[in-house]
């Protein structure tokens, strides 16, 4: 959309940029995602890893976004992106930064980690979410949302002005898209983390596993009663360092790069570079106990013991109920 936004801008204002440069610049934006749209830059490939680096993660984004939202949710932020950009040089058509700022960089990538652990893919955070869909989902037959998705013209449009019109529209069409909206104060939500040693054959959880799961009850659960939200967090390369793809240089007088190991930097860093998370909420707040078991059930059918971390506190439970 990103590139669809930037060849509508310059067709509405009739900007006077040459194609090859106007393709220069779109491949950049789609390097991360399509490596491949890069392949035809015959020199100076370094160029496409700095607004959206597929090679090893290290991008402009990141330095805006990682610092202006640790300060927006008041949380500390210790990665000094201006150290790298004063130490990183060019050798071999490839960006490398000093050996002694290994820790920094490694900082960067733990940094982005926790804010998707404690901001981004927080449990709240991911229940208002799947509510906000289901009303925009409801409210789409009447609203044409969908219908905006795709034509650059429209996109932008798509703000957080069209819950307000959700809510304040008088129309009955809109009534259950409404409804869910008002309800997003009362979410009830579940958590477990995936066993370590249980995430290389993991597989994403779904309603359909956990209504399989209902063992005996008087209300018997429909998939639709249930929303799971099945959460990756890693350092950009899933279970590898990111580190690893990273070239360094020892001092501005050696010419040579290579890359660094970690055990031979610290043997505190992690042992792990990916999490899994799956938190399972009730649509309805009179099934949470019923959606609760069947979570429980499903957590010792696969692993033979309750993995879950977090739960809906009880006194949510009964004034739920």
């Amino acid at each position: 959309m990103s590139v669809l936004l930037l060849d509508s801008i310059v067709d509405k204002h009739a900007i006077d940029i040459e194609n090859d440069y106007l393709k220069m610049v779109k491949d950049m934006i789609t390097a991360s995602s399509d490596p491949a749209s890069t392949t035809s830059a015959k020199e100076k490939h370094f160029l496409y890893d700095i607004v959206a680096n597929g090679r090893n993660g290290i991008d402009v984004d990141k330095f805006d976004y990682i610092g202006r939202d640790c300060r927006a949710c008041g949380l500390g932020c210790n990665f000094q992106y201006w150290r790298l950009m004063e130490g990183m040089r060019v050798m071999g058509d490839e960006i490398c930064y000093p050996a002694k700022d290994y820790l920094s960089i490694h900082k960067l990538f733990s940094t982005r980690a926790d804010l998707h652990r404690t901001v981004y893919t927080h449990a709240k955070v991911k229940a208002v979410e799947l509510m906000l869909v289901d009303a925009l989902v409801e409210a789409n037959d009447y609203l044409g949302i969908s219908l905006h998705a795709h034509d650059p013209e429209d996109f932008w449009k798509l703000d957080d002005t069209i819950i307000k019109t959700i809510e304040t529209a008088p129309n009955n069409e809109l009534k259950k898209a409404k409804e869910i909206i008002q309800r997003i104060r009362r979410r009830e939500l579940y958590k477990y983390s995936v066993p370590k040693d249980k995430l290389e054959h993991f597989k994403n959880i779904t309603a359909q596993d956990i209504v399989c799961s209902q063992k005996s009850s008087e209300v018997l659960l429909k998939e639709e009663d249930v929303a799971v939200c099945n959460v990756k967090i890693d350092l950009t390369r899933g279970k590898y360092n990111p580190l690893e793809s990273i070239k360094f240089f020892m001092d501005f007088g050696c010419d040579e790069k290579f890359p660094i190991i970690d055990d031979r930097v610290s043997h505190l860093l992690p042992a792990y570079n990916e999490d899994r998370i799956v938190r399972v909420y009730a649509k309805n707040p009179e099934l949470v106990d019923v959606v609760s078991e069947a979570f429980e059930n499903l957590q010792m059918r696969m692993y033979g013991e309750k993995t879950q971390v977090h739960e809906t506190p009880k006194k949510k439970k009964i004034r739920s109920n």
